[in-house]
């Protein structure tokens, strides 16, 4: 096992468990949604979801381009829809930015673990 692999492994252990984390917490992390989002709660649920599944792809090495990119979108969603409103927010500010870099740092590995699926089967 190569280090690509090993890092591979080790940035979907905590996405893993940050997708697993929004299944008890979903009713607090709801307050996030943006109020102009219908539906509240059901993304929560499927950020849940999108989260493992990116997760587990990586774990096991298949679609892996497609995980990576549909996490950085997912990502970037968050950045423009939560975070980037939040850092505009002079009393949110403080709390917004560093969570804004770590999406947008979240967003460069998930491309990097993606591509890594590329480089093992031989694609450019």
């Amino acid at each position: 096992m190569n280090l690509a692999r090993i890092g591979q492994i080790l940035f979907a252990l905590p996405i893993l468990a940050f997708g697993i984390m929004h299944f008890p917490a979903a009713g607090d992390m709801a307050g996030m949604v943006p109020g102009w989002v219908p539906g509240g709660i059901l993304w929560v649920y499927l950020t849940g979801v999108a989260l493992i599944a990116a997760a587990v792809s990586f774990l096991i090495g298949k679609y892996t381009v497609e995980a990576g990119i549909a996490l950085a979108v997912l990502l970037g969603s968050f950045v423009l829809t939560i975070h980037l409103p939040g850092v505009m927010n002079p009393e949110t500010a403080d709390m917004a930015m560093p969570n804004l870099l770590k999406d947008v740092g979240l967003m460069g590995g998930a491309l990097m673990a993606g591509h890594l699926g590329r480089r093992e089967s031989g694609e450019a």
